[in-house]
């Protein structure tokens, strides 16, 4: 979706957005210990700008490829809310049928690729994905497009340096965004990288880059916009580096400033910088407090709907093992 960054549709749309992340993670950390969501799970509360940015710009029929920690990216584009909340539960009203858990999250009818929980795997995935929609354009004249998601930790990977190559060479029409919170799980960038220049990096294979290092969803909305209409041009891969911070432990609902590995003063300039409490305060306080009530009733009847939904069939076990 297109548009002034600060028009009111779009600020509403994107602070519902980032508030419905939020909230609904904030739920997840609080049913966690309950023992009722039966997989682990990977907050990407403090991240949501990135999904949010970029998935704002997406049209409903683009695809979308995210990581284990991918509340965000799913709900970013429009995934089923209470599909994902049974699927958290391991019920048989899952997105995907309670089989998947939190980590490989699924919504084909919102453009929502299934996730996966092995570092750098949705690299080569979305590129694949983007390979077909060349080739679809080509048969329909069609210009849709994917956008891939990783962790800083995922360019490390063997398949990021092949995937930049074959995408380039390709021209393949995929939106490459690295969501960098400096650490992958408990190790910083300081002790991975020789530089921090991932973007100097990345432009050797002929790729557009864009980093955007003060977190600000509209400053990512703002280059995705432009980095989408390019690449639906037939423009080729472009590729976006998105700082951002990871305010929870690396995977549960608790804090971890005091393991040693970072400390809180890392963390106050990210929460001053919260953009869902930033992009709220741009609102009138009436249609602020309207969009809050209708995301809280959203999250309580996803919930419920959860809770009350039936557990997979035995049966379950022996469908999606071969292809129909």
């Amino acid at each position: 979706m297109s548009g002034n960054a600060h028009d009111p549709e779009t600020l509403a749309r994107v602070y519902r957005s980032l508030r419905l992340i939020r909230r609904v993670e904030e739920e997840v950390a609080r049913i966690y210990p309950s023992d009722k969501i039966k997989s682990p799970v990977h907050l990407s509360i403090g991240q949501e700008a990135v999904a949010v940015g970029i998935c704002d710009v997406l049209k409903p029929d683009d695809i979308m490829s995210a990581t284990y920690r991918g509340h965000a990216g799913y709900l970013a584009k429009g995934g089923d809310l209470k599909q994902m909340m049974a699927e958290l539960y391991g019920k048989g009203t899952g997105c995907a049928g309670g089989k998947a858990g939190s980590m490989h999250l699924v919504d084909m009818s919102a453009g929502v690729l299934g996730m996966s929980a092995v570092v750098g795997t949705t690299i080569p995935i979305a590129a694949g994905y983007a390979l077909a929609l060349k080739r679809e354009a080509q048969r329909k004249n069609t210009c849709r497009i994917a956008a891939g998601f990783m962790g800083d930790g995922a360019t490390e990977e063997g398949v990021f340096a092949e995937t930049l190559n074959f995408a380039a060479l390709h021209k393949l029409p995929v939106l490459l965004v690295c969501e960098n919170n400096g650490f992958a799980i408990h190790s910083p960038t300081s002790n991975r990288w020789a530089t921090k220049a991932l973007c100097e990096r990345v432009a050797t294979y002929g790729i557009p880059t864009h980093e955007i290092s003060d977190g600000n969803v509209f400053s990512i909305r703002e280059v995705a916009e432009k980095a989408i209409s390019e690449i639906r041009a037939g423009g080729g891969p472009q590729f976006m580096e998105c700082h951002t911070y990871r305010w929870r432990e690396h995977v549960g609902p608790n804090e971890d400033y005091d393991d040693g590995y970072r400390s809180r003063d890392d963390f106050k300039p990210w929460q001053d910088n919260d953009q869902v409490a930033l992009t709220g305060a741009m609102l009138d306080a009436t249609a602020r407090d309207a969009i809050d009530a209708e995301i809280e009733a959203e999250i309580a009847e996803a919930v419920d709907f959860a809770e009350q939904s039936p557990w997979p069939q035995p049966e379950e076990l022996f469908s999606h093992v071969f292809a129909d």
